[in-house]
């Protein structure tokens, strides 16, 4: 449960989005500077955009680790960060790179996608993990607080909802569509409970959620921006009801928390939206990839499967293993605040990096066998699927706690699973590593 900005709506983004989506995406910033500029040479016939990339990119980040670990997307302001080191140089470098999400890629019917300015012009309001200190420690402090308390608790209900969800999602045929009717609902219904959110309103909130991170994917056409624009709003808008409702009655879940804390005066109303929009909007990718990307993992391995059932107690370092090799957040936006270099490429000020979590945690210098399960390898824990440092995720306890219920469940309940006839499809994103559909087929006990 990464919560990762889906977008940094409200305030200066809300006021800017119709005036962008009417003039057009912002044009990119020239690559050239004042004594010339040494750019990542693009790799010669390489489409980072290309169905088959999206759809596995590790060959793809292989290379770009072996040529081009800062790599200069054609034609854009963009730079794709690939090796391990390079990745945890960056996030170890805040004065250089913000966390502030200031724009996207948005595809274009011909040329180089362009971007679009997600900054409002400097007007837009940063929070949690899109907000650089002393602004973001606030905030986590916050979040991260009622967090701790409530999943001290929370394990019964999350095994009652994983119970209640494959009564549901279990067919006739034993075949159990995964991806929609576990790994999506799950983090969802389990955010809404903590945020203090009606439970009938999640399967508009999981519509909500996915389309902000879809904005980030940079595979989004101009026409189906301003779908997510309007989706944005309804979501901001949304929150804002609830959010006034909870001032007037603060409760104990997070609804309650923030409101307390701005009828104190500790925090603007429009913050605390805007960390409401964070939450809801990216509080169950990381949940969602990580169940659905673990069932796939073990659907291809009925060795795997069989080893795990025998000693449940290897389910956790899977999880592990698991975050590494199908990272659920692909990467991360930075934004460059000055003229600066890595990796011996130099990148101008108002520049944009996507560091790629994705491409750091199969790095063969960090993780020997980098393509393979190993389920006692002695930096089990070094990957990098939750971020490092001071945007560590604050929900990832809960995300690992999900997972475990859920895949645990899987085992338990069936002698084998594999991947049902029709094969699993990715949502094709830059930003993201979520399945659209995983079906199983399933030999029950």
């Amino acid at each position: 449960m990464q919560f990762t900005a889906a977008f940094s709506v409200a305030d200066g983004l809300l006021t800017a989005l119709p005036d962008t989506v009417n003039r057009g995406i912002t044009a990119t910033r020239s690559m050239t500077s004042k004594g010339g500029l040494v750019t990542a040479t693009p790799l010669d016939g390489i489409d980072v955009f290309a169905a088959e990339h999206l759809d596995d990119p590790y060959g793809l980040y292989g290379k770009l680790r072996a040529h081009a670990p800062v790599y200069r997307v054609p034609g854009t302001d963009f730079h794709l960060v690939s090796s391990r080191e390079l990745v945890t140089e960056a996030l170890a470098r805040p004065e250089d790179f913000s966390s502030n999400l200031t724009g996207v890629l948005v595809q274009r019917p011909a040329g180089p996608p362009v971007t679009f300015d997600m900054d409002g012009g400097g007007r837009a309001v940063h929070v949690l993990a899109t907000a650089d200190d002393p602004a973001h420690t606030v905030h986590r402090r916050l979040v991260l607080a009622t967090l701790a308390k409530r999943i001290r608790t929370l394990g019964p209900t999350v095994r009652a909802l994983v119970d209640e969800l494959w009564d549901a999602g279990l067919g006739s045929d034993d075949s159990f569509e995964w991806a929609a009717d576990m790994a999506d609902k799950l983090p969802l219904a389990l955010v809404a409970s903590l945020v203090g959110l009606p439970h009938h309103d999640v399967p508009q909130l999981l519509a909500w959620a996915y389309d902000s991170t879809e904005l980030l994917g940079g595979v989004v056409t101009g026409d189906r921006l301003g779908e997510l624009v309007t989706s944005a709003a309804e979501l901001a808008g949304y929150l804002h009801t609830e959010f006034t409702a909870a001032k007037r009655d603060p409760q104990t879940d997070l609804l309650g928390v923030l409101a307390h804390a701005c009828n104190e005066g500790a925090l603007t109303d429009d913050v605390a939206v805007l960390i409401l929009v964070q939450l809801v909007g990216a509080g169950g990718e990381s949940t969602a990839g990580l169940i659905a990307n673990g069932a796939r993992i073990l659907a291809a391995d009925p060795a795997l499967q069989e080893r795990l059932r025998r000693d449940p107690s290897l389910i956790d370092p899977f999880l592990d293993e698991a975050l590494r090799l199908e990272s659920p957040f692909r990467g991360h936006h930075r934004h460059v605040v000055a003229d600066t270099t890595l990796g011996g490429v130099r990148l101008p000020v108002g520049s944009h990096v996507l560091l790629l979590w994705g491409a750091a945690n199969r790095d063969p210098s960090a993780f020997e066998n980098p393509d393979t399960v190993v389920l006692d390898r002695p930096n089990l824990k070094g990957h990098l699927a939750f971020g490092k440092g001071v945007h560590f995720c604050v929900g990832s306890a809960l995300a690992r706690m999900e997972a475990l219920a859920a895949l645990t469940a899987l085992l338990e309940r069936t002698t084998s699973f594999t991947i049902a006839d029709g094969g699993a499809r990715w949502v094709p994103s830059l930003f993201v590593r979520r399945h659209r559909s995983l079906p199983l087929q399933i030999e029950p006990t």
